[in-house]
């Protein structure tokens, strides 16, 4: 039998074998690579969106140093990035003074931070790329080869740590739009409808994360997990949920069932695909529970009212209506943008909350821009 000595080696990367969050993951290697680089002080992870071309920050791990948070770009106005981005290749600035004269919002909020160096890695998944890994410092000069080689391991496991993160979440997804279409695309409100209110709800969540101190982080799971909201439609038979006319009380009983399964779905998902560590899964699960709740505590399931309903069901029910009312259906013609907004006002500390409503009602070029990037097709 091996003696205690055999077990005295501590392994630094023992963190990657505990159930935790990514944001834990991410702090834990930051406290690993300061064995070694301890002028290390931020190292920050930005998502890349193909479809729009913008840039996100999305994490990181340095507390309350964090000059960018809520901050996005498209890559081509950010031309530093857009260089690694066409690379493909790591970038060492050992002098950020380099970028003192930018006009760069990036740059600027960097520079007041007071970094004086910094490496950014490209982050790929099998060659596609997805976003960036920053590490920071305040001390100049510090990046040297024999520095970055221990980096670039660590850099690797960070973008590992990353992708299994959101292959998760795109596994979910993936199941979940595997079942609409096995249901022969059961639920009218499909297509380009869940591109537009997903980043209807980054919208609103970016416009409120002062006021709710609301992060990066739970920001971007906002956009991610908004799709999956009516999840439980799939569960509504064909009779009720294509009823082209209105539907009678017992219907509606049946139809607002949607939501208690869809909870029990994504549940069964959850464990049957191992996802239950995906960060913010209590924020998927109020999404999917309570969008339907109303702040005057007439909606269903459970008739909560104002602030007892979570903040990202509040925030997924105005991006859906507002997309329902501007979107054609085989019931109705879309509305203006201007109608929308004034029944999206009547509705609001009625139905709707009023944050949610004001926030969305104050990005209206971003929202035409929305929605000419993702028009209506054939299906919907």
């Amino acid at each position: 039998m091996a003696n205690d000595e055999s077990f005295s080696h501590q392994d630094a990367q023992a963190f990657l074998n505990r159930s935790g969050s990514l944001k834990e993951k991410l702090i834990a290697a930051h406290e690993s690579v300061q064995k070694y680089a301890p002028f290390i002080a931020r190292i920050a992870l930005a998502l890349y969106d193909p479809k729009t071309r913008i840039l996100k920050t999305y994490m990181h791990s340095s507390g309350e140093d964090n000059p960018l948070e809520n901050y996005q770009t498209i890559i081509d106005n950010a031309p530093s990035l857009k260089e690694i981005f066409d690379r493909g290749k790591s970038r060492v600035i050992n002098n950020m003074l380099t970028f003192e004269d930018s006009n760069k919002k990036h740059h600027q909020r960097l520079g007041r931070q007071g970094y004086a160096a910094s490496y950014t890695m490209p982050m790929f998944n099998n060659g596609e790329f997805f976003g960036f890994l920053f590490f920071n410092s305040y001390e100049k000069e510090v990046f040297d080869e024999i520095i970055l080689e221990k980096i670039d391991l660590h850099g690797h496991m960070i973008t590992l740590m990353v992708i299994n993160e959101l292959n998760s979440i795109q596994t979910l997804t993936a199941a979940i739009k595997t079942s609409g279409h096995i249901t022969h695309h059961r639920d009218p409100e499909t297509g380009s409808h869940l591109d537009r209110m997903s980043r209807y709800s980054r919208l609103i969540a970016e416009t409120l994360a002062d006021k709710y101190h609301l992060d990066d982080s739970y920001i971007e799971h906002i956009f991610m997990f908004a799709p999956l909201h009516d999840i439980g439609k799939i569960a509504i038979p064909d009779n009720i949920l294509l009823k082209p006319g209105k539907l009678t009380e017992e219907e509606m009983v049946i139809m607002r069932g949607h939501v208690q399964k869809g909870k029990v779905i994504i549940d069964n998902l959850l464990e049957n695909f191992g996802l239950k560590n995906i960060d913010h899964i209590d924020t998927l699960r109020n999404i999917t529970f309570s969008h339907h709740e109303t702040v005057n505590g007439r909606g269903y399931p459970e008739g909560k009212a104002g602030d007892d309903i979570p903040l990202e069901a509040r925030i997924i029910a105005v991006a859906d209506i507002f997309d329902a009312l501007t979107s054609r259906r085989p019931y109705k013609e879309a509305w203006s943008n201007e109608e929308a907004f004034s029944t999206l006002r009547k509705m609001a500390d009625e139905e709707l909350d009023r944050d949610c409503v004001e926030a969305l009602l104050s990005h209206s070029e971003a929202i035409e821009e929305i929605q000419k990037k993702f028009k209506e097709n054939a299906l919907g």
